[in-house]
């Protein structure tokens, strides 16, 4: 019996999307965005025939305020949020609970995929000078003093085995921020996002 699906799988993939191969873009859809529905799709009719379950998908505070240099993890992401919150709604008549988990600076090892796989991709031609910029934006999560997986998982847990579970809870480092920074003016966004992320590099020839 299946009681819960968590959908925890998933990639980065960082870079300008001006210069991202396609394949590579794909690549992150398969594992974050299709992964997780043929994970759905796998667990769906057992769940339905018992009248209750519960699906977790683990989507990112990313999606409140998409900055440089993360374009394609953001949009996969996005897309799985997307996808969640209408899933909660066509899942609700056969009893199965569909929650988003938006959690945001996590201990990981996922910086260090992101530049393994940032290593493999064709060399920079029009953003060469923002390679260092880049290379940092991998870090972000891991550099701001990231909640410890534990704590994130014991949270987690706690809420996902309510009777009555939210359809949103977000938590870890940054998470209250990016949430204010996603009500903000585009313009102060932008402005902040470019400070941030594009400030090394700047100077192109």
């Amino acid at each position: 019996q299946i009681d819960v699906l968590v959908n925890n799988a998933g990639v980065n993939c960082i870079g300008p999307l001006a210069e991202t191969p396609i394949s590579a873009m794909e690549n992150t859809f398969n594992t974050n965005v299709f992964g997780a529905m043929r994970m759905t799709q796998a667990v769906v009719p057992h769940m339905a025939s018992k009248k209750k379950g519960k699906i977790v998908n683990i989507g990112s505070i990313s999606i409140m305020a998409p900055g440089p240099w993360a374009g394609v993890y953001t949009a996969s992401k996005a897309a799985l949020h997307a996808l969640t919150d209408t899933l909660r709604l066509e899942l609700k008549p056969f009893g199965i609970d569909v929650i988003n988990i938006v959690p945001g600076g996590i201990q990981s090892n996922i910086a260090d995929s992101a530049i393994s796989s940032f290593n493999k991709l064709p060399e920079l031609k029009l953003y060469k000078p923002f390679e260092e910029a880049i290379r940092e934006r991998a870090f972000l999560s891991q550099n701001i003093k990231p909640m410890p997986t534990e704590t994130f998982a014991k949270e987690t847990v706690s809420v996902v085995l309510k009777k009555n579970p939210p359809a949103w809870f977000s938590t870890g480092r940054l998470s209250t921020v990016m949430a204010i920074m996603h009500h903000m003016p585009i313009f102060i966004k932008d402005f902040l996002l470019t400070k941030s992320f594009m400030k090394k590099g700047a100077k192109v020839d």
